[in-house]
C-alpha cells in the first residue's frame, strides 16, 4: 500500500477534512442548473471563509472561460449541519449541482447520488494526488482539493525544558518521556478533544501504524479487518490507558476538537497532539503560537515488533457532481476549475493547507512541513478513512464511554466489529 509522490508534493491550498470553522447558515437553494442555461449551484463549508475568496475567484474565472454564459453560486453551509442538509437535498434531488465532500466514508456512503467523473478528469490524474479517498468500486466521484493526514506534533520547547533531545521511538519510552515532561513542566502528554467523538479517528490513524503489522495495516485498508487481532484491541487499550493514567488534558470528553483543543497545545498545556496536515490544527496554526522552529513532527512510537510507523494521509476534501444535475459536463468543468494549479496555489500563504496538486512547492520557512513532505513519500492511507461513516460514528460514542469508564475495551471492539461487518 506504499504510495509515491512527485518531488515537492506538498502544496498549499484551501481546506481540510472535516475541520473548518463553520460559516453562518445561508439560504438553501432549490433546483439545479438546466442544460445549456445560466446557473450552477455549489455547496461547501469553506467558500465563505475570508482566505477562500481568492481561491473561489480564480476558480470562477477559469470556469468562465469555458462557460461564459453560466454563472456559479457558492452557498456555504455550517459544517456541523452539512451532511444532514446534504442528505435532505439528496432525498429530494433538488439540491446543488456541485458539492464538497470529505474523503472516505462520507462520500462513499453517498455515491449512489453522485455522478462518476472519471471521463472528465483524465487529464488531471497525474497532477493531483489523493484520488483513492473519493473512489468506490473502481469509480471516482470527486476531484481532490487537499491532502489530509494525521501527524503527531510535539512542542520542542517543552521537550527542552524536560531535558529531552528527541521524541521516543517506542511506546514505553514515549510514556517515560511524558512522565518527565509532566514533572518538569506540568504539561499533559496529549491534547485531546473528544466532545464530538472525533478523537478516536485521530488516535487510530495517528498511532495505528505503530501497532498493526504492515500486513494487518494493508488488510485493514483493503476492507479485510480482523477485529479479533490483539493488535487491533491494543489500539483501543492504549486509548483507555491514556485516559486512565491521566495522559490527556482534563475534561477531554467535554472539550471540542474544533477548535478548543488546539489552544491547549498552542498554550503549552500539552506536549503532543495528533493533529492535521491542512488548514487548522496543523503546522502553520501551531507555528503562529509556539514558533515555527518549536513545532516538531514525529511518527507513531512502535508498540508491536515488526510494525512500520508511517504518516497516515489521504485525499482530504474534494468537489463532486450531483447525479441530478442537468448539465453534467458543465458541472464537471467547474470541479476541474476548482482544482487548477492557479486556484490551489493562491492559498499557500493564507490557509497553509497541503493541497492535492503535486506541482506546487512547499514553503521553506516551516521546518515541520519538510518533515511532513519527507514522510509523504512512504505514507499510507489513514485507517479511519477506510471505515464506513456509521462505524466511525459508533467509534466516537464508544470512545467517550471508554474514557468515562462506562464501557470496556472488549465491549467496544465487539460492537465495532459487528457494525463494520454489517456496513
Amino acid at each position: 500500500m506504499k504510495r509515491t509522490l512527485c518531488a515537492g508534493v506538498v502544496v498549499l491550498a484551501l481546506t481540510v477534512a472535516g475541520c473548518g470553522s463553520a460559516t453562518s447558515p445561508a439560504s438553501t437553494p432549490t433546483g439545479s442548473a438546466a442544460a445549456g442555461t445560466t446557473k450552477l449551484v455549489v455547496w461547501d463549508w469553506k467558500s465563505g471563509e475570508p482566505y477562500a475568496a481568492s481561491y473561489i475567484e480564480k476558480a470562477k474565472a477559469d470556469f468562465a472561460k469555458k462557460h461564459p454564459n453560466v454563472t456559479v453560486e457558492f452557498v456555504p453551509q455550517p459544517f456541523e449541519q452539512y451532511y444532514t442538509l446534504l442528505g435532505a437535498a439528496m432525498q429530494t434531488k433538488t439540491g446543488p449541482d456541485v458539492m464538497l465532500f470529505n474523503g472516505g466514508g462520507q462520500i462513499r456512503d453517498r455515491a449512489d447520488s453522485l455522478l462518476p467523473i472519471d471521463e472528465y478528469v483524465a487529464e488531471d490524474r497525474s497532477r493531483l494526488a489523493g484520488w483513492e479517498a473519493f473512489a468506490k468500486d473502481g469509480k471516482t466521484y470527486a476531484a481532490p482539493v487537499t491532502l489530509q493526514g494525521h501527524p503527531i506534533y510535539y512542542n520542542k520547547a517543552l521537550y527542552e525544558k524536560a531535558g529531552l533531545a528527541a521524541p521516543a521511538t517506542t511506546w514505553d519510552e514515549f510514556l517515560a518521556n511524558c512522565d518527565k515532561i509532566k514533572k518538569a513542566t506540568g504539561a499533559a502528554c496529549f491534547a485531546l478533544g473528544n466532545k464530538e467523538g472525533i478523537g478516536p479517528q485521530f488516535w487510530l490513524s495517528g498511532l495505528g501504524s505503530g501497532v498493526l503489522t504492515p500486513a494487518e495495516y494493508d488488510a485493514w485498508i483493503a476492507g479485510q479487518r480482523d477485529w479479533k487481532s490483539p493488535h487491533v484491541k491494543k489500539i483501543f487499550e492504549m486509548w483507555k490507558e491514556a485516559g486512565d493514567k491521566g495522559l490527556n488534558n482534563e475534561g477531554a470528553n467535554s472539550t471540542a476538537m474544533f477548535t478548543d483543543i488546539f489552544s491547549v497545545f498552542n498554550t503549552g498545556k500539552a506536549a503532543h497532539i495528533i493533529g492535521l496536515m491542512s488548514d487548522i490544527g496543523h503546522w502553520k496554526d501551531f507555528g503562529e503560537f509556539i514558533g515555527p522552529d518549536k513545532v516538531g513532527v514525529m511518527l507513531a512510537p512502535t508498540v508491536t515488533q515488526g510494525a512500520t510507523p508511517s504518516l497516515a494521509y489521504d485525499g482530504g476534501i474534494g468537489y463532486a457532481v450531483a447525479k441530478w444535475t442537468k448539465d453534467p459536463k458543465a458541472a464537471a468543468d467547474l470541479v476541474r476549475s476548482l482544482t487548477t494549479t492557479d486556484a490551489l496555489s493562491s492559498f499557500s500563504a493564507e490557509a497553509g493547507a497541503i493541497a492535492s496538486d503535486t506541482t506546487i512547492t512547499a514553503p521553506q520557512d516551516a521546518p515541520a512541513v519538510g518533515v511532513i513532505v519527507f514522510h509523504l513519500k512512504t505514507g499510507k492511507p489513514a485507517l479511519h478513512v477506510a471505515m464506513d461513516s456509521k462505524t466511525i460514528d459508533l467509534m466516537g460514542r464508544l470512545s467517550q464511554k471508554l474514557l468515562s469508564g462506562s464501557a470496556t475495551v472488549d465491549e467496544a471492539v465487539e460492537e465495532l466489529a459487528a457494525s463494520d461487518q454489517e456496513n
